[in-house]
């Protein structure tokens, strides 16, 4: 990353804080509990200092790594099918994208009925909501692999589940890591939502406490760290690998 962006998003952090000091300072929200700068920093340190914060990221995370799996593995099964099979996919190919529509909080209601407050529960909600996101992009992998591609492969003689392996699944890669990236940030944003309407550890879990508590600065500070933790693994993880393969296959330059 380029020191010059580097500083423009630290000059832009600094006068979002300072924004925030601002409106604290002149008292604009008199009738509700608005906290400032420090208040939520504060809360943030405590959170951390007695071990709160980090229990809760440490189950999120543990969440998130599970249903993440499952949801790419699911995904990734139900686009091949799709992308494969001409039948499946003009039979349920409309229902694929009905269900990747559906908002993740939707899916909890049904989740809790199923499985209880349970942490199952929670996962449930994270496989669902980054499956469906996962299997349209490799069901759009798979269409979108160059015909000559194909039609070079078979003039070789190569058919079959080779010509899948050794001509389709190579030139599906970029699209597979697209379908990752967005699977991450679907499943990150249905784990906060099953995680509010758990019994279990979490930060959404978290988030709801502080709200029952009327402890706005913790609320702040917690929607901070899964607002942080969403950017950061988004440009150090996801957007580098999805960068590096498309350098690697001459998308980009």
């Amino acid at each position: 990353m380029k020191l010059t962006i580097v500083i423009k998003r630290v000059l832009f952090l600094i006068a979002v804080i300072g924004l925030w000091q601002f409106i604290y300072s002149i008292d604009v929200f008199a009738d509700i509990i608005f906290p400032s700068p420090i208040q939520v920093f504060t809360a943030l340190y405590d959170g951390f200092a007695s071990g709160d914060f980090v229990k809760a990221l440490g189950a999120s995370l543990k969440h998130l790594l599970i249903g993440l799996s499952l949801a790419i593995l699911f995904g990734t099964i139900v686009g091949v099918i799709f992308g494969k099979s001409k039948q499946a996919d003009e039979t349920a190919g409309m229902y694929l994208v009905a269900l990747q529509s559906i908002p993740s909080i939707v899916w909890v209601p049904l989740a809790i009925m199923l499985f209880g407050f349970t942490e199952f529960a929670v996962v449930f909600v994270v496989v669902l909501g980054g499956t469906f996101v996962m299997g349209l992009n490799v069901r759009s992998a798979i269409h979108n692999v160059p015909p000559q591609f194909i039609r070079a492969a078979r003039t070789m003689g190569t058919k079959g589940f080779g010509l899948f392996y050794r001509v389709e699944v190579p030139a599906s890669i970029p699209y597979f890591m697209s379908g990752i990236r967005l699977a991450w940030a679907f499943s990150w944003r249905a784990l906060m939502a099953g995680e509010l309407l758990s019994n279990g550890p979490g930060l959404g879990y978290s988030l709801r406490y502080a709200q029952d508590y009327a402890r706005m600065d913790q609320v702040i500070g917690i929607i901070i760290i899964i607002g942080l933790i969403g950017a950061v693994v988004d440009q150090l993880v996801f957007s580098k690998l999805e960068k590096n393969v498309m350098k690697r296959w001459g998308l980009v330059k």
